[in-house]
């Protein structure tokens, strides 16, 4: 067997090791049964079917008719990028409410994008803050700072 697809031979090896770290983690919790489930059923099972996935595609790598593809140099950017937008989200939450939050979360994060285009950014973005307001706000009830606390609005 030879090595032709090296983007779906990490990747694979990315979703073994993701499902079988979940399984793992789940397990501690208790399974139940499929007809009574416990906090770690569900969770485990889909980390076995992750871990499975991923051996398909693993597998899929190592055949004769896989495109043969390289993997380019790993970018620190847009791992700075995407990571620091989710840690300055939680930060910033309950200081600047969830509109301005949500909105700085899309477009810092589009920055990654090779293909970066801010108005697509800005309706991104924009399309999210109402997206969470209906969602979180107004259908679950979720109780969050929608303004900034020093504005007094919320």
């Amino acid at each position: 067997m030879q090595l032709r697809n090296r983007q779906d031979f990490w990747s694979g090896v990315m979703f073994i090791a993701l499902g079988l770290g979940f399984a793992w983690q789940a397990s501690s919790y208790q399974m139940g049964t499929a007809a009574r489930m416990g906090p770690g059923y569900f969770p485990f099972w889909l980390g076995i079917v992750l871990a499975l996935l991923g051996a398909i595609v693993l597998l899929g790598s190592l055949s004769k008719k896989a495109h043969e593809t390289h993997v380019d140099r790993f970018d620190w950017r847009i791992v700075f990028l995407v990571v620091g937008s989710v840690v300055l989200y939680g930060l910033v939450l309950k200081l600047l409410g969830v509109y301005i939050s949500v909105f700085m979360l899309v477009v810092i994060s589009s920055l990654a994008s090779h293909e970066f285009n801010l108005k697509v950014a800005v309706a991104n973005g924009i399309f999210l803050v109402v997206f969470t307001y209906l969602a979180f706000i107004k259908g679950l009830g979720l109780i969050f700072p929608l303004w900034p606390s020093f504005l007094g609005m919320n």
